[in-house]
């Protein structure tokens, strides 16, 4: 039974194939007009990524001393926007690792 359905799958096979219509002009042309583009762009992206590759170790750099300086961030908890457009920004208190509760509108109690 298995040999009969793989034989009918494998005659229709040919026939998917044949009915298929070929690309109409606006396919050719939009398959032509990214190709085109892919060619033009590739320069443009190989010089993008040897300056990518250029700028790796001051972007490294950068990180390690922003590090040090924004060091005191994880002192405050995440900005909250109040339905008035007030925001506000806690500072953390040790051992403050609740989350602030809100109500199913999302507002928050003061």
């Amino acid at each position: 039974m298995t040999r009969l359905a793989l034989l009918l799958a494998l005659a229709a096979t040919p026939l998917a194939a044949q009915e298929a219509e070929p690309p109409s002009l606006m396919e050719r042309g939009l398959r032509l007009l990214m190709e085109g583009l892919a060619e033009e762009m590739e320069p443009a992206l190989r010089d993008l990524q040897s300056l990518a590759d250029d700028a790796q170790p001051m972007m490294e750099a950068l990180r390690d001393q922003l590090g040090e300086a924004f060091g005191g961030l994880d002192a405050y908890h995440p900005p909250e926007v109040l339905e008035n457009g007030d925001i506000l920004i806690r500072r953390k208190r040790p051992g403050d690792d609740v989350e602030v509760e809100t109500n199913p509108d999302g507002s928050i109690d003061l």
